[in-house]
């Protein structure tokens, strides 16, 4: 398999994950979920999900879909489709697989997948996290990783709406 379909394959739906959480779980591999719409990626990002897949053996990846996104961020995102943003994710190699899903939070998503560790960034407390009590349930870890101060997708599209505009002036 080439560079190009190899990332490819890693964009999978909700019946391809499940078969292949049954190998996960046959060859006791612990699963890592997480989430978000991670529209302009960035060193923040790379760091986080690096840090997560460090917990264990599959890193899998929840992705607002466009609509999703647009009901959380507003209409002016996202930047980039859901199809280029998966791609881009799908391209770390510490990025098993990437699953799109059409909700605003990731609960039914995490429901099916039952991830050993749910991993969120930011200020949250564990229990504040979408999926806790589905994860605490089953015995699992709920880990917040620290996030990157003045790295964020939202400061990228305001540093950038705010700068001049350097035009050459067409002869």
């Amino acid at each position: 398999m080439d560079k190009l379909e190899w990332i490819k394959s890693k964009i999978i739906s909700w019946e391809e994950l499940n078969h292949y959480l049954s190998i996960y779980r046959f060859k006791e591999q612990k699963i890592i979920f997480t989430n978000g719409c991670f529209d302009l990626i960035h060193r923040g990002h790379i760091e986080y999900l690096a840090r997560a897949a460090n917990l264990g053996s599959i890193l899998i990846i929840g992705l607002n879909t466009d609509d999703s996104v647009k009901k959380i961020k507003g209409p002016g995102r996202p930047i980039q489709d859901e199809y280029s943003r998966a791609m881009i994710l799908s391209s770390m190699c510490f990025v098993n697989h990437v699953v799109l899903f059409e909700e605003e939070t990731p609960y039914e998503l995490i429901k099916s997948v039952q991830p050993d560790i749910l991993i969120k960034g930011g200020d949250y407390k564990p229990e504040e996290v979408v999926g806790y009590d589905l994860v605490k349930a089953r015995g699992g870890q709920v880990i917040i990783i620290d996030l990157i101060k003045g790295l964020s997708t939202t400061g990228i599209i305001n540093k950038l709406s705010s700068r001049p505009e350097k035009r050459k002036k067409n002869k």
